[in-house]
């Protein structure tokens, strides 16, 4: 009984010591999502449990990411021996300390015995593991700073304390009392467990097909375009409200949105609020623009996010909103205060039907996916493409599920009965990202980073003067 009970006191003492779980603070503990790696596939469906011994473990790796008693274990596909030490140290303590509570027969006493020698093992080696090459098993992705080259498969765990003095993103706010429409994990069960993206997520552009993105103009179609030039938030405007699906709530969106244009969005934006306020824009547009960041995964930041939205924040090199033409008709004067979205934020789970994400490389403008993070050749830069919905129902500005409203033409690029053109926006964002799959988009945590939940919003707060110029330009074929 005594040297099962020292064996517990040891496992718990490496488990604090090693640093893999999180520190309990006020409130709860923090999930240490810094340490989460991508793996090649997707996981298995969530909450199932894994109670193999460690040398089953080659056929974890085939699996992903292990579930919740695994959180740090992320081996490589591409690797068939080995393991990361420091990762197998966590799976031997935690199945230790369950033996050791549920009082099993000699031989698991005798397992846990060599467990927790591994647990010591790993204390002791897990500094020098960290900077080894990747022959064993754990894939850890070089830091970028020295090896700016990285593309490595996995996102690894990161020298943590090496990042902790630096300033850090706006994270994703905890909720406050008012109730939020998607509840984020708690306990440490969820540190890790199937964070997302995966290595499958990624997709080198010239593998996705070329196409034609626009339907082809007919005879009584509008060919002009109108670009608002609105900057790219060197402002710093950002928070994890959305007013138009979740108004008054705060952190409403569960992640990060970036904005350009009016300067007083947030959570309890009204009509009134956004046309008082100042904006980015050029020629008083007022309205406002925003959609989620995206992060450098490389990057140990914003790592205690309850949302899982980790990683260090990268501003957009460009951020063009280009308000085009319909194929088939002239276009009209959208309302003032009206409100627009595309794409859909739980498109992982909803499925594609609202989904609208395009994802491409400057130069490779014709090949965009839908639900595929780019890889670009050096010299190119990832673009995300939105087009909003342009036919309107011709009398409101919102609609209880924020799309019915005003919906998109149909392939040949007309409007639906009923409906009337307007100015149809085209988002294009620009970002230099690290090589390889190292960066992912914020989301609600149940979505897995998925690039298929690209979203935007948009709410029309132009001056009427500035909207039938905008009208003009397109339906007489300029460029402004």
């Amino acid at each position: 009984m005594r040297s099962r009970r020292m064996a517990a006191a040891m496992s718990a003492l490496a488990v604090v010591a090693t640093g893999l779980v999180s520190a309990a603070v006020v409130g709860g503990a923090q999930p240490a999502f810094a340490d989460c790696e991508i793996t090649e596939q997707r996981p298995p469906q969530q909450g199932q449990q894994q109670d193999q011994a460690p040398q089953d473990q080659n056929q974890d790796e085939q699996q992903d990411q292990a579930p919740q008693d695994q959180e740090n274990q992320g081996q490589d596909q591409n690797q068939d021996n080995g393991q990361d030490q420091d990762q197998g140290a966590q799976q031997d303590q935690d199945q230790g300390q369950n033996q050791d509570q549920q009082g099993q027969n000699g031989d698991q006493q005798q397992d846990q015995q060599d467990q927790n020698q591994n647990d010591q093992q790993g204390q002791d080696q897990g500094a020098q593991q960290d900077q080894q090459d990747q022959n064993q098993g754990g894939a850890l992705v070089r830091d970028p700073a020295a090896d700016p080259e990285a593309s490595a498969e996995t996102f690894g765990r990161r020298d943590r304390d090496r990042n902790r003095g630096r300033n850090r993103p706006t994270p994703s706010q905890r909720p406050t009392g008012t109730a939020s429409p998607s509840p984020s994990p708690t306990g440490d069960e969820n540190d890790c467990l199937n964070i997302g993206p995966f290595v499958t997520d990624f997709v080198d552009i010239r593998q996705i097909a070329p196409r034609r993105l626009d339907a082809r103009i007919g005879r009584g179609g509008s060919r002009g375009s109108f670009v608002s030039r609105c900057g790219t938030n060197g402002e710093g405007h950002f928070n994890p409200d959305n007013f138009i699906v979740a108004p008054g709530v705060r952190n409403g969106a569960h992640h990060l949105h970036d904005y350009v244009g009016n300067l007083s969005a947030d959570a309890f934006s009204t009509d009134e609020s956004l046309e008082a306020a100042g904006t980015t824009c050029r020629l008083g547009d007022k309205s406002t623009y925003f959609w989620p960041v995206v992060r450098n995964r490389l990057v140990d930041q914003n790592i205690d996010d309850p949302d899982r939205n980790v990683g260090q924040v990268l501003r957009p090199r460009a951020v063009t909103l280009q308000f085009r033409g319909n194929a088939r008709a002239r276009v009209v004067a959208m309302p003032r205060f009206l409100r627009v979205i595309t794409g859909d934020a739980k498109a992982a789970t909803n499925g594609p039907a609202n989904a609208r994400a395009g994802w491409s490389c400057s130069g490779f403008g014709n090949r965009v996916s839908p639900d595929k993070y780019p890889l670009c050749p050096r010299g190119s830069q990832v673009l995300r493409i939105m087009d909003f919905p342009s036919c309107w129902d011709g009398q409101n500005t919102d609609s209880a599920n924020h799309r019915t409203h005003i919906v998109f033409p149909d392939q040949s690029g007309a409007c639906p009965q009923g409906t009337q053109p307007v100015p149809q926006l085209r988002m294009t964002l620009a970002y230099s990202v690290p090589r390889g799959p190292s960066f992912a988009l914020d989301a609600f945590p149940e979505q897995l980073h998925n690039p298929i939940t690209d979203h935007g919003d948009f709410v029309n707060v132009m001056p009427e003067r500035l909207m039938n110029t905008v009208v003009n330009c397109i339906n007489r074929g300029r460029r402004c």
